[in-house]
């Protein structure tokens, strides 16, 4: 009797209420200030550029403007100056990317071990690339490549203007020690992401120094070499400032590079329609070069993220 009146006083189970389906949107609404903004700094004038492309447009004939079609692409591409301008934005950015990576990791090496005031060394390392690149442009071309009073024919103990007889390596060299310490920064990350036990157990097996590093410690940064170039390339084929300002893309045409020739078109020929055309050449080639450096990179990885 006491069992079956327990039985009926039972409180029946409160049965969990359905959880509400929460709406998209409430996370995602806070995010549209900042993607119109994006749309409108960015999508808006490459349309823009896209559109003026396709238009023989001369500021000096303002009332000439009109439809041409692929005109003016063809006649960029049959430019030779257009031309010797993507040669030297291409040897630009490899010989800046090559030699500020390799740099960069022998200043990472260095920098990974223990010793008195390393913090301090570490420091003053990253200062170049926290420099404006307008003020280091002016800082080289007025200290380190004065005729007279340049650092370089102080220490060389030589007379030569080098920004007259070798505008593009002079260019090359401000370059490099502007993005020598952001390859620094990020290989030296990787190594102090490497195991330590794995460092250990090779040396327990008798590897040197040498062989540690081409066995263990370069494989285990590959990643990170190959971010380091895929950031460097972006942003040093798109470099103006260290030209302007050092060689104005001269002598002649000696240093000129896409970016800078199409500032000349632009601002002082003051014509829209091939120089956007330009633009709109250099940007596609950009992303091409940037989808096949990002597809390279992202074969190291299997799908659940680890390194093959």
């Amino acid at each position: 009797m006491t069992t079956t009146l327990a039985e009926n006083t039972t409180t029946p189970p409160v049965q969990a209420r359905p959880r509400r389906r929460e709406n998209p949107w409430k996370r995602r609404a806070p995010l549209l200030p900042a993607l119109f903004f994006t749309i409108a700094v960015t999508q808006v004038p490459f349309l823009l550029t896209v559109i003026y492309s396709f238009q023989s447009w001369n500021l000096v004939r303002p009332g000439a403007q009109h439809f041409v079609g692929f005109d003016n692409y063809v006649d960029v591409l049959t430019d030779s100056q257009f031309r010797g301008a993507m040669v030297n934005t291409l040897l630009l950015t490899v010989v800046c990317v090559f030699v500020s990576m390799l740099l960069g990791l022998g200043l990472a090496l260095l920098l990974d071990r223990a010793f008195p005031g390393r913090a301090v060394v570490r420091t003053l390392i990253i200062t170049p690339f926290l420099i404006l690149p307008a003020a280091g442009a002016l800082l080289w071309k007025t200290t380190m490549f004065d005729p007279t009073y340049g650092l370089v024919n102080f220490v060389f103990g030589a007379e030569v203007d080098w920004l007259s007889r070798f505008p593009l390596a002079s260019v090359m060299a401000q370059v490099v020690w502007q993005w020598t310490p952001f390859m620094t920064l990020l290989i030296l990350a990787g190594l102090q992401a490497q195991s330590k036990e794995v460092l250990e157990a090779a040396q327990m097996d008798g590897a040197g120094r040498w062989r540690t590093f081409a066995s263990v410690t370069l494989p285990q940064l590959a990643r990170y070499l190959q971010l380091a170039a895929l950031l460097g390339a972006i942003y040093i084929v798109n470099s103006f400032d260290a030209i302007y300002l050092m060689t104005q893309g001269g002598p002649g045409t000696a240093s000129t590079n896409l970016p800078f020739y199409i500032y000349q078109r632009a601002f002082e020929g003051f014509d829209v329609g091939q120089s956007s055309a330009m633009g709109v050449i250099v940007v596609v080639l950009t992303l091409l070069v940037a989808t096949f450096a990002l597809r390279l990179m992202f074969r190291s990885f299997d799908v659940s993220g680890g390194v093959k």
